[in-house]
């Protein structure tokens, strides 16, 4: 049986990359949506399981000490990884994957699984980011303006990544990122 695929979306924060990903999911009945542990507790509406394994500090740190993540961070005070053996399990089936991860974990991904394909998502333009990170209207002066000085850091590791989609129109994007999905996916029955 074929190994399977693994995608890697990364973008900085207010780029648009869940809305991007929500958007494909239905497109790719067949891939499979990686699920992240992290130590922050569940915001209105997350179920456990669903949009994240929310766990202890103590069970995470756990995890890392037994090497049980492909990457993992600590960003604004809580931890956050991926579990690496549902990801080799799907990959080993044959099967695709998506990660929604940051760019530092992307990075640790690839070291990694070299044969990953990477997708970085952007804003056209810093002052367009900033206007989607106000728009939210759920974020602190202080948040907006780390999140724009990390998507700075961030922009500068695109290089990273096999694909640069600019997410200035919505339906593009999501046209374009199809497209890398189809044309980096493996054949089917090989």
């Amino acid at each position: 049986m074929a190994q399977g695929r693994l995608f890697v979306l990364s973008a900085p924060s207010g780029a648009g990359k869940s809305t991007l990903i929500s958007r494909l999911r239905p497109m790719f009945t067949d891939m499979l949506y990686s699920v992240s542990c992290t130590t922050r507790h569940p915001r209105a509406g997350e179920t456990d399981g669903v949009d994240y394994f929310f766990v202890s500090e103590d069970n995470f740190t756990n995890m890392v000490d037994k090497g049980e993540f492909l990457e993992w961070k600590q960003v604004h005070g809580n931890l956050y990884g991926t579990p690496a053996g549902p990801v080799l399990r799907v990959l080993s089936s044959g099967l695709r994957m998506i990660l929604d991860i940051d760019v530092q974990g992307a990075r640790d991904v690839f070291r990694k699984l070299n044969d990953a394909v990477g997708i970085f998502i952007s804003a056209p333009s810093m002052n367009i980011l900033e206007r989607r990170l106000r728009n939210r209207a759920s974020e602190s002066e202080e948040s907006i303006h780390t999140r724009l000085s990390n998507a700075a850091r961030e922009m500068e590791m695109a290089g990273l990544f096999r694909y640069h989609v600019v997410n200035d129109d919505l339906d593009t994007a999501v046209s374009e990122v199809a497209d890398i999905i189809r044309r980096e996916s493996p054949p089917i029955g090989q």
